[in-house]
């Protein structure tokens, strides 16, 4: 593994003097810590609010205890892989680096990363294996080695429009099938301009809709991608259905309309006051839009006006597939190879996670809306009235517990792979009329070639 290393810093040289002049600075512009500390420089991705929730568990952490201290740094943007590898390169790496990008195999396989047995010893690895959840574990091996620690989980699930539904005497579905029924139902094919779709599958989705029909996109044992095994060609015509069924004109021209919304609105909100249903009756979405659905409430109880309930359900499957399954992602902590202080970068990450004091990560978690890690912080009494205070999350945060839940493909080049499958999903959608299969073999090969280079690549590094 420290041959690639070798061969970054021999290809970045110039650029890692300029890193190394860079960095201190850019590092020193925060506080630092008391005579008495060692200090534990944290990168991190967040801004805006959840900036704040960060810097609120680093002070709780600092004042925890009195041996490190941790200096949080918002690197933002999509440049953070070129400031870590520069870092790397040139001596002064940060501690600890949180992420949520598929970019675990590639930093590992650049020899940038230290395993958690390197930086904590292989009893943290057996404490982890027992702490995490299914889900979360996934997040944080790469070829069976525990390469990163997850510290929150992203968990999709259906949100549904529980006014409308219940005005129509309709239930929320369990099966594709009641869902497929209640999709027609709501949103009767035939009417070039539709004001509202029950729902409409986003290309981006294909990772969810694919586990839940049972579907695996690649194979670790064997290097070999499978975007067009039977399963998750199913997945795809399902989706590509919707545009059959409607029309892709119709289809699209709905969702170019989506275009016209202010900010990040979440389509499934009626956007006039006088109004009960949004654009959709159901949306596939993250947990984080919990906080949507609150401030919606909360603004139209403010003008005295009645909003819509709003539930959520698991992805229905299909005859023969997954249930409580899907796609899911998460923020995960890694150490870089040379970090000075790997010690104090693992008692924060216990801290955060709960591994030491379930108390600590129940308050963190319900401090950002966040889902944990480990099923003992989940059924820790302080998250538990977190939970009965915002009911939304409970459904997502009883998902995240599922062993059916599994995230992109652990393998080299995988924003390359996420990247191409979606445009894939998104060929497929929008011309119904082409073979889904064929599409999504002819993406399967584009990846499967790119990684078999990026693999041919990593061996001939190691050969030299």
């Amino acid at each position: 593994m420290l041959k690639p290393l070798r061969n970054l810093i021999a290809a970045t040289l110039i650029l890692a003097g300029l890193a190394a002049m860079m960095l201190p600075q850019f590092q020193g512009s925060l506080n630092r810590p008391p005579p008495d500390r060692s200090e534990v420089v944290f990168w991190h991705f967040w801004g805006g609010v959840d900036r704040d929730v960060v810097d609120r568990i680093v002070r709780h952490f600092n004042e925890s205890q009195s041996e490190y201290w941790v200096r949080a740094v918002a690197v933002p943007g999509n440049n953070l892989d070129a400031k870590l590898f520069l870092s790397v390169a040139g001596g002064n790496p940060p501690d600890l680096v949180n992420q949520d990008d598929p970019v675990l195999s590639d930093w590992y396989a650049r020899g940038v990363l230290q395993t958690v047995d390197q930086f904590a010893g292989t009893q943290a690895e057996s404490r982890l294996d027992e702490f995490l959840l299914p889900a979360a574990k996934r997040l944080a091996q790469v070829d069976g080695r525990w390469v990163a620690v997850p510290n929150g989980l992203d968990v999709r699930a259906l949100y549904y429009n529980a006014s409308l539904l219940e005005e129509r005497g309709l239930q929320p579905p369990t099966t594709l099938a009641e869902f497929d029924q209640l999709c027609r139902e709501l949103t009767p094919p035939g009417n070039p301009n539709p004001e509202m779709f029950a729902f409409l599958p986003d290309p981006r989705r294909i990772w969810s809709w694919g586990y839940v029909f049972g579907g695996e996109f690649y194979d670790p044992a064997t290097n070999q991608v499978l975007a067009d095994s039977p399963e998750i060609v199913a997945a795809m015509e399902w989706m590509a259905e919707f545009s059959r069924v409607y029309g892709p004109d119709v289809v699209a021209r709905f969702r170019h309309g989506e275009q016209t919304l202010p900010g990040k609105t979440f389509p499934l909100l009626p956007a006039l006051d006088e109004s009960s249903v949004g654009r959709y009756a159901f949306v596939l979405d993250g947990q984080w839009r919990t906080r949507d659905i609150e401030s919606f409430a909360a603004a139209r109880a403010a003008r005295g006006i009645v909003a819509p309930r709003f539930g959520v359900c698991p992805l229905p499957p299909p005859e023969g597939g997954r249930s409580r399954s899907g796609w899911v992602n998460g923020n995960f902590f890694v150490v870089p190879r040379g970090a000075k202080n790997a010690a104090g970068a693992w008692s924060f990450m216990r801290f955060w996670i709960g591994l030491d004091d379930v108390s600590d990560a129940a308050r963190t978690c319900a401090d950002g809306g966040w889902i944990p890690v480990s099923a003992s912080v989940i059924e820790s009494p302080q998250f538990k009235n977190y939970l009965q205070q915002h009911p939304l999350m409970a459904p997502f945060v009883e998902l995240a517990t599922s062993d059916q839940l599994f995230p992109f493909p652990q393998t080299r080049g995988a924003m390359f792979f996420k990247r191409t499958l979606e445009a894939a999903a998104d060929e497929a959608l929008s011309h119904p009329e082409r073979s889904s299969e064929k599409i999504l073999h002819d993406a399967g090969q584009r990846i499967q070639s790119q990684l078999n280079r990026l693999q041919q690549s990593e061996r001939s590094s190691h050969a030299n």
